[in-house]
């Protein structure tokens, strides 16, 4: 059995991971495609803000806490479809400036999906890998 550098198989499939070497630098990143996304502004307004992380990211989720159980579902579905998406947590103020009653409220695409049922109904109704794949999201 092949093993990747840096990894070691025992005999109970566990792997340990050797972290005596350093990890491959990143990429350059030119100043042009930086993202200053999750940076705030002090005087932005929560409004601009919000808008703002919407039109950055292709999927987001606005939530009130991270241990939410529907936000956890929402990710899981969304990565098993090989999405990963921004997850922002968000006071009542904030979450008051995107027009939803609950959260939390998925955005695809800079559109709302809304909650968890919505992500539901758009998955099994077989929109949601085109529409991830519309907004860059995905690669077929």
């Amino acid at each position: 059995m092949k093993t990747m550098q840096g990894l070691r198989n025992f005999t109970n499939d566990n792997v340990s991971l050797d972290l005596t070497f350093p990890p491959p630098a990143p990429p350059p990143v030119s100043s042009s495609t930086a993202s200053t996304s999750l940076s705030f502004d002090e005087e932005e307004t929560s409004e601009s803000k919000i808008e703002r992380l919407i039109s950055e990211h292709p999927v987001i989720i606005f939530t009130r806490s991270s241990s939410c159980c529907m936000c956890h579902v929402m990710k899981k579905l969304l990565s098993t479809v090989g999405v990963h998406p921004t997850v922002i947590e968000i006071d009542e103020e904030e979450i008051a400036c995107l027009a939803v009653q609950a959260a939390p409220v998925l955005f695809i695409g800079g559109a709302c999906v809304g909650g968890f049922e919505s992500l539901v109904a758009l998955h099994l109704s077989g929109q949601l890998i085109p529409r991830l794949v519309e907004v860059g999201a995905l690669w077929e």
